[in-house]
């Protein structure tokens, strides 16, 4: 009988060079990083936003993520030309380069007033669900996905009076993702950092009456099976798993640029859950709903979304046909 080849052990020594060498490289990308923020803040917002962009859209194509951005551009979209494909994808670079700045010019940004009669850099549309969602003593989920800048999005909540605890998920550089959850401490209200034990948090949460916000639409290992731009991806389930258990409202927001560096931001009528036949909420289907609904706010305007994400990679590399067989009482 054939010996199975021994695992290779690897050298401890190795291990903490790697990690070291790994963790000055993290620190490197912060301080350049950070230099260009405080070099930003010197100058108007309208300068400062403009020319982040422009820098953007020159260094983003030098990354690898750039090829894994027109390659997603290409799937979703084999109807466009490559023109077209390299156009949005520096557009995505610009949005990305647009909410780097932000994070500096957040208070300077977010101007807008319920009462004011003349608009500011901040439309909201769906004024009265904030106030719904506000006035409502009972929990709530609201859901976006990484659009335009949604860090607008709680910073408006607040102005609402709407207590929401956001669910994000820290970069992986340590020292970037300190710096950025300080200014989104100091902006957005509570966070609740995407990692083990996260989802217990959240049914706390909306335990206790809670409100609570959600990024959908990133990749989740193992997760449900669903489609998104036509092609199968992993979703997580765990939104559609609370609504469920707490029977609570779901409402889509999301935000968008519009021109002279001004935002739109949306809240929609809250969704109506697909059900099974026992009445519970359906989580296969509403997780597809949720990725349906991105989708369309994507293909308004595919150049503010993130599509340097692998997000149509799956665990393991197997594809699966999507599971069809749920029956619920949305079609009946």
């Amino acid at each position: 009988m054939p010996r199975k080849k021994a695992s290779k052990i690897p050298n401890p020594t190795i291990v903490r060079i790697m990690g070291r060498l790994r963790m000055l490289n993290y620190w490197l990308v912060a301080q350049v990083a950070l230099v260009v923020l405080k070099l930003l803040r010197l100058f108007p917002v309208d300068k400062a936003l403009n020319f982040a962009d422009r820098a953007a859209r020159t260094v983003g194509p030098w990354f690898g993520r750039h090829r894994v951005a027109l390659s997603n551009l290409r799937n979703a979209y084999p109807e466009k030309s490559e023109a077209e494909i390299e156009a949005i994808a520096l557009d995505m670079w610009g949005n990305m380069g647009r909410l780097g700045a932000e994070y500096i010019f957040l208070e300077k940004i977010f101007d807008f007033d319920p009462e004011a009669t003349t608009p500011g850099r901040i439309e909201v549309a769906g004024v009265e669900h904030f106030a719904e969602i506000a006035g409502e003593q009972k929990p709530h989920i609201v859901f976006t996905a990484h659009l335009g800048n949604f860090e607008l999005l709680p910073v408006a909540a607040a102005t609402f009076g709407m207590k929401i605890t956001a669910l994000f998920r820290p970069p992986n550089n340590p020292y970037l993702a300190e710096y950025i959850l300080s200014t989104r401490t100091s902006n957005m209200g509570d966070l609740l950092a995407s990692q083990r034990g996260a989802s217990f948090a959240l049914a706390g949460i909306l335990d206790r009456g809670g409100n609570v916000g959600v990024l959908v639409d990133q990749k989740f290992n193992r997760g449900l099976r669903t489609t998104f731009f036509g092609r199968e991806c992993e979703t997580n389930p765990v939104l559609a798993m609370l609504a469920r258990h707490y029977e609570c409202d779901v409402y889509p927001a999301h935000c968008v640029r519009l021109p002279g560096n001004r935002y739109r931001l949306s809240v929609e009528e809250k969704l109506t859950l697909p059900r099974l036949v026992d009445g519970a909420v359906d989580v296969q289907a509403t997780t597809q709903m949720l990725n349906d609904t991105v989708e369309r706010w994507i293909r308004e305007d595919p150049g503010q979304w993130m599509w340097f994400h692998k997000r149509w990679s799956l665990y393991g590399g197997k594809r699966r046909k999507v599971n069809k067989t749920s029956k619920t009482t949305a079609d009946s």
